[in-house]
């Protein structure tokens, strides 16, 4: 699915990091999901192709969609012809009331998100680029974005000719504080809104700025992007919570709270900040709607010894939710109150658990300032903190709701299993569909594969939404990572190229995400070739067993090496966790050669396994399916540790035509007969008729050539 970048800096998922803030005013209020916009704005158009500016297509949302106007890149490529870009302009002006000459606009929203509400959507906006990961610096002379390896395709065709593509983690691209550190003219301050960086990166970015003579600049009174999106920027989403059904759950709230408040106990901490969207919806057993494909709703929970509490839009709080929420001892505030009690509870020296990752540089510098001002003398005007956290403020630790979260109970697993069951009705669906309908004659747009796939999961029972833009990209566009293809500038799917499809669907009991890759004519031997590697890869990965608490960096090389072998990879990691009928992309492991991230992998987690091959202009090829990871059975148990490996989740056979039987072995060929027997088993009591055939045909085993065919082959 929408695959995590394999390429990392020293600041974090990708070379752009969190940018950092400094001294805040004790003033601050958090803001409502619709105040924090400048009186001052300029109006700019925000939609294209006649789309509704209240839409999370208020911003282009297609790389067809963006004139192909070559950006500069950081390799030196040459730039286009110049040209001007009227929301940098904005922006400019925006910065110069501020006296900032350089401003960093993030992906992020105030809760660290990796997809945020359209509302939120800034550096889509100014950059008009869709990709969900980059960063967009505006200085008073140059833009330039930072992406990873996944998106440098898309952000070539939708970056401008006055934008810099920076391409992180590749030789020559500079970080964001040695670009800004060299290129920024004086007196070089950096504007930052301090409520989309985290504590963690804001302290060390502001540490390196200072280092190169430049200044980092909180700006409070509002992000300036939102001064120039104007009134044409989304709406606040304000559809209404739902409870997660305790069947599919597992655990109520009740328990969740007294699990976290023992926790609270085992560290010594008094409070836990809970921000991330994502564990508020798991913690509480809600979902929502405020983020497109992620059933989560912006939030924050106050975790105390005595009692919790929700920050949310309180409109949103049906009866059904209040009472579910009451049930667990929950109390219901509104969203903009929580900041107010993060300082009371700071200025009455308690210890706050807050996830440097993950809690704002604003929350928590409100949190110092408070507690700052309560050591000062009453009589003594309270002067500006230098910036030093009062002593045992915090507890700087990983949220530990996020293990938690990612380590599924049988219920969560069950209602994973039946996910894929239904979604393996969809796709058998949607893959003879297309077959017959290509074998007819009839020509297919790569919308109208969307739209079908989407369809055949609407009819599937509990079907909420797609877990993520569906991926159908044929022949060119497979190989750009993350396509998202339009009406009017879509693909034609055709008998004579490669079809990708990356999907999934949010349902009431689970989550999926699927891949495959397929071709309705003849593939080419080449094709089969780097399809077959692409398997072999899938294949060991699937089989590996490891000890308990082996980081998916361990694994990441056996994905990997039949493609090295041939001199062959790609730019994305090779596995991703999965939230239960929550967010698509989960952590905090991943099976990726991103060496910063040793998270041990446990007995009950969700992962994918999608390794792939992309050849720019040509075609892409990648093989998804989730796994849960399970304890493994073996004959020892080494330091009497135990061992691990995958269960497979995802039931849609592999295209038999695109598997070269040469390069696979004995071994691998019975690995595909066992998968799909699983398939048949486990998926046809879902079908019937004319599909039920195709997926017979579809799972019966492969034969293996003999020795003399393959010579003569």
């Amino acid at each position: 699915m929408r695959l995590i970048p394999c390429l990392l800096s020293s600041q974090g998922l990708i070379v752009a990091p969190r940018l950092c803030l400094c001294k805040l005013s004790a003033t601050w209020a958090l803001p409502t999901v619709n105040s924090r916009k400048n009186h001052i704005r300029l109006q700019c158009s925000g939609t294209r192709g006649g789309r509704s500016p209240v839409t999370a297509s208020a911003v282009p949302s297609s790389i067809e969609e963006m004139p192909k106007k070559a950006a500069k890149d950081s390799n030196g490529a040459p730039a286009a012809a110049d040209a001007h870009d009227e929301r940098v302009a904005g922006l400019r002006m925006e910065m110069a009331k501020h006296n900032v000459q350089a401003y960093i606009v993030p992906s992020e929203d105030p809760h660290m998100s990796e997809y945020a509400p359209s509302s939120m959507e800034r550096r889509h906006f100014i950059s008009r680029f869709t990709g969900s990961a980059g960063t967009a610096v505006i200085t008073t002379d140059a833009a330039a974005l930072w992406t990873d390896g996944r998106y440098f395709l898309q952000a070539g065709e939708q970056l401008g000719p006055d934008w810099t593509l920076m391409k992180a983690g590749t030789e020559g691209c500079p970080e964001i504080p040695q670009w800004l550190a060299s290129d920024l003219a004086e007196p070089g301050r950096v504007g930052i809104d301090p409520y989309l960086h985290t504590m963690r990166d804001a302290r060390t970015l502001k540490k390196e700025l200072e280092e190169a003579g430049k200044a980092l600049v909180p700006i409070l009174e509002g992000n300036l992007v939102d001064a120039v999106w104007g009134s044409v920027q989304p709406k606040p989403p304000a559809t209404s919570l739902r409870p997660h059904k305790l069947e599919f759950a597992g655990q109520s709230v009740a328990e969740k709270v007294a699990e976290m408040q023992k926790k609270l106990e085992d560290e010594k901490a008094d409070a836990l900040l809970v921000t991330a969207l994502d564990e508020v919806a798991w913690f509480l057993n809600l979902r929502g709607s405020d983020v497109s494909y992620n059933p989560v709703f912006l939030s924050y929970v106050l975790l105390t010894k005595e009692d919790a509490t929700l920050y949310v839009d309180q409109q949103k709080v049906t009866d059904e939710v209040a009472a579910h929420l009451k049930d667990g001892g929950v109390t219901v505030k509104p969203y903009d109150a929580m900041l107010d009690d993060v300082r009371q509870l700071a200025s009455s020296g308690q210890k706050l658990w807050a996830d440097p990752a993950k809690v704002s540089f604003a929350i928590s510098t409100a949190a110092e300032e408070a507690a700052a001002a309560a050591q000062k003398p009453a009589s003594k005007k309270r002067a500006r903190p230098s910036g030093n956290v009062p002593k045992g403020l915090f507890l700087e630790k990983p949220s530990p709701l996020s293990f938690a979260k990612a380590i599924k109970n049988e219920a969560e697993l069950d209602g994973m299993r039946e996910a894929h069951l239904r979604d393996s009705a969809a796709l058998a669906d949607t893959l003879h569909h297309l077959e017959q309908e290509i074998a007819a004659g009839r020509t297919l747009s790569e919308v109208d594969v969307d739209d079908y796939l989407t369809g055949r999961r609407a009819a599937q029972g509990g079907f909420i939404e797609p877990s993520f833009p569906t991926i159908a990209g044929s022949g060119p566009h497979g190989a750009i990572i993350h396509y998202r293809a339009q009406p009017g500038t879509c693909g034609t799917v055709s008998a004579s190229q490669l079809l990708l499809v990356d999907s999934g669907g949010q349902y009431d009991c689970g989550t999926t995400d699927v891949t495959r890759t397929f071709h309705l004519g003849e593939p080419t031997k080449h094709q089969r070739v780097c399809f077959t590697r692409v398997l072999q890869g899938h294949i060991a990965l699937d089989q590996a067993v490891f000890p308990s608490g082996t980081p998916g960096l361990a694994l990441d090389t056996l994905a990997r090496a039949p493609l090295w072998s041939m001199g062959l990879n790609y730019r994305h990691g090779t596995g991703h966790g999965v939230g239960a009928a929550l967010n698509v992309h989960e952590g905090p492991q991943s099976i990726s050669h991103r060496y910063q991230n040793t998270t041990p992998l446990k007995a009950g987690m969700v992962v994918s396994n999608e390794p792939g091959y992309y050849e720019d202009g040509e075609f892409g090829i990648r093989i998804e399916n989730l796994l849960i990871i399970k304890e493994a059975e073996t004959p020892f148990r080494f330091g009497d540790a135990p061992y691990l490996s995958f269960e497979r989740l995802t039931m849609c056979p592999l295209q038999r035509k695109m598997i070269d039987l040469e390069v696979l072995s004995k071994s691998e060929v019975e690995w595909v007969n066992a998968y799909h027997r699983e398939v048949w088993e486990k998926a046809s009591p879902r079908m019937s008729g004319a599909v039920l055939e195709w997926l017979r045909e579809n799972t019966a085993p492969l034969k293996v050539p003999t020795p003399q065919v393959a010579a003569m082959a």
